[in-house]
């Protein structure tokens, strides 16, 4: 005998999601750690809303001409810091209209006090947050994360999760993303962006 495949729970239909869009009157910015899934939520999430997509770190390096861990290497963290405030300003519509997208932000952006004051000014921040275990399976896919060159991955996530937590705390908006996939955490986004605004 068939049955009927069950509905997804935690399902959003299409007609509230243009809803919601329509209401989004400024960028959406996730926040926390590397390698919770910012860029790839923040994909997912930017298309059920039918709004682009930017990933912080990429357009960086596009302004840099060069990768994130040789800026590290060659001007320091302070610098790269500096240059990270003023895409994210740019990114976020400092001056004028907030531009409509969502954004995806490297681990330490939301850290800097300047640059969480513009994006808890100008953006909705939502912080995404996710065990050390599951954190360091995602990481550990990469080679591109110059703050776990210096030593052991499992300490320095620990100590930076418990350092920025603070700073993170600060985003209105906070969401679990563990073992889940992503459309899932999108969703949950889209439903806690909707009870916020």
């Amino acid at each position: 005998m068939e049955h009927d495949k069950p509905a997804l729970p935690d399902a959003i239909s299409a007609v509230a999601i243009q809803r919601l869009a329509a209401r989004i009157d400024r960028p959406i910015v996730l926040v926390g750690m590397m390698g919770v899934g910012k860029t790839t939520v923040g994909r997912k999430l930017a298309s059920m809303l039918a709004l682009p997509f930017c990933d912080a770190d990429e357009e960086i390096e596009k302004a840099a001409h060069m990768a994130i861990p040789e800026i590290f290497a060659q001007f320091g963290e302070a610098y790269f810091r500096s240059g990270e405030r003023r895409v994210i300003a740019r990114l976020v519509g400092e001056v004028g209209s907030p531009v409509r997208r969502v954004l995806a932000t490297g681990g330490g952006a939301f850290a800097d006090p300047e640059t969480r004051a513009l994006i808890l000014k100008r953006a909705i921040a939502v912080w995404l947050d996710s065990d050390v275990d599951t954190l360091l399976a995602r990481v550990g896919r990469k080679s591109n994360r110059p703050l776990l060159r210096t030593g052991d991955p499992r300490e320095i996530l620990t100590r930076l999760k418990a350092e920025r937590g603070p700073a993170y705390a600060e985003a209105p908006i906070h969401i679990t993303s563990g073992n889940q996939p992503h459309q899932a955490t999108a969703i949950a986004i889209l439903k806690a962006i909707d009870a916020w605004l």
